[in-house]
């Protein structure tokens, strides 16, 4: 019984950065190693929470977590997503198993497109100069919000 309420309690805490994750991009565009990192160091908490063993299962975790920072790397690395974002994907690596991080992805993408949208509009309604920065950390949260509450939250499917 304590071990579902710790469970919950390291859900609760991670949609509350995810929360913060998604205002502080939106606000100012960024979101903060400190935030990404609590992220990441929570992760093994969560292991253990769940009884994965050190072999193989923490093990694929965190080979998970550095693929995915690996890939979105390449992609910061040609100007497509900005830093913060990386690293709250690959932070989320270590959460997710590999199934729930490729269902995250696809609607990652999906709501990116729609703020990506939305952005742009505004960018353009305003007259604002230049080119608009996209709060893609607010896509990348709402899709790890989502995929936790179907994934751990809802019992019925």
């Amino acid at each position: 019984m304590l071990g579902e309420y710790f469970r919950l309690a390291l859900i609760v805490a991670l949609g509350a950065l995810l929360i913060a994750a998604a205002i502080t991009d939106l606000r100012a565009r960024i979101i903060s190693n400190r935030l990404n990192l609590t992220v990441a160091l929570l992760a093994p908490l969560w292991w253990l929470a769940c009884g994965l063993e050190p072999w193989p299962d923490m093990a694929v975790q965190l080979l998970g977590g550095a693929l995915v920072f690996i890939l979105f790397t390449a992609l910061f690395a040609i100007g497509v997503m900005g830093g913060g974002d990386v690293k709250l994907l690959g932070a989320l690596a270590l959460w997710f198993p590999w199934q729930a991080m490729l269902s995250l992805i696809v609607l990652m993408a999906l709501l990116g497109g729609a703020v990506t949208l939305a952005t742009v509009l505004h960018h353009r309604l305003a007259k604002r100069p230049g080119q608009p920065e996209i709060p893609y950390g607010v896509a990348i949260s709402a899709a790890a919000l989502w995929v936790l509450g179907e994934h751990y939250l809802n019992h019925f499917a």
